[in-house]
């Protein structure tokens, strides 16, 4: 398979919404297209684009109720996209994420001179600088690995032990973002702000959360006392 254009399908407003639904679970069409503020056939336009370009994969699955089967919808990559654009450099590179194990890494750019006397020198340092970033590259994909996996161990835990779709949707962008609106969270999610609020406040049973001024954040000073971080620091 060829190289997704990651820029493409990424340009797209309603295709990072579908995607962001995406990552919190595999979703029937019907499911998506109440997600997103356009029509069916535009929704149906764009999961279309995104299998053509190998972001996505469809298969039909029997629902829990007596009917047709449903098509559903999941992601078929995984990888992490970083890019840099300045005047002087236009670089990507897709990562794939695979079982990494990188537990610490060194970088060292004090030997990398500021200034330089000739051509040949500058061209030696910007190759040293590279090799630095190579490792940068191989501890990116060993922390993003690791994310992926204990996001779908949380998704897994949350939806055997609590259940609620909605309040999942909210706890995984809350991670992935570190805060977010109440509008924010009322586009992402297609629902009025109010409904908003009421599921922020059930999730705030399981997950301790800051929801004031309309903002909603992981409490994680409640979080560190639940699991007794902070609060028996020092004791036997």
């Amino acid at each position: 398979m060829t190289e997704p254009d990651i820029f493409y399908i990424l340009g797209n407003k309603v295709r990072r919404d579908l995607l962001s639904h995406l990552t919190c679970t595999e979703c029937y069409f019907s499911f998506l297209s109440s997600k997103v503020s356009v029509s069916s056939t535009a929704v149906a336009k764009h999961l279309k684009i995104m299998e053509r370009e190998g972001i996505l994969r469809s298969y039909e699955k029997e629902g829990p109720f007596i009917g047709p089967a449903r098509k559903y919808y999941d992601i078929a990559i995984s990888r992490t996209y970083v890019t840099t654009v300045t005047p002087n450099i236009f670089w990507y590179r897709g990562l794939d994420l695979g079982e990494t194990n990188v537990e610490r890494i060194e970088v060292d750019l004090s030997s990398v001179p500021l200034e330089h006397d000739s051509l040949i020198e500058e061209i030696n340092s910007f190759l040293r600088l590279t090799g630095e970033l190579e490792k940068i590259l191989q501890a990116l994909k060993s922390v993003e690995s690791r994310r992926d996996r204990l996001m779908k161990e949380i998704k897994d835990r949350y939806l055997s032990e609590i259940g609620d779709m909605t309040q999942l949707a909210i706890l995984h962008y809350l991670l992935l973002v570190g805060e977010a609106t109440v509008d924010e969270l009322s586009d992402r999610l297609n629902l009025k702000e109010r409904e908003v609020l009421v599921k922020a406040q059930e999730l705030d049973r399981f997950v301790p959360l800051i929801i004031k001024d309309g903002t909603i954040k992981i409490d994680e000073e409640r979080l560190k006392q639940r699991i007794g971080g902070e609060g028996d620091a020092g004791e036997d």
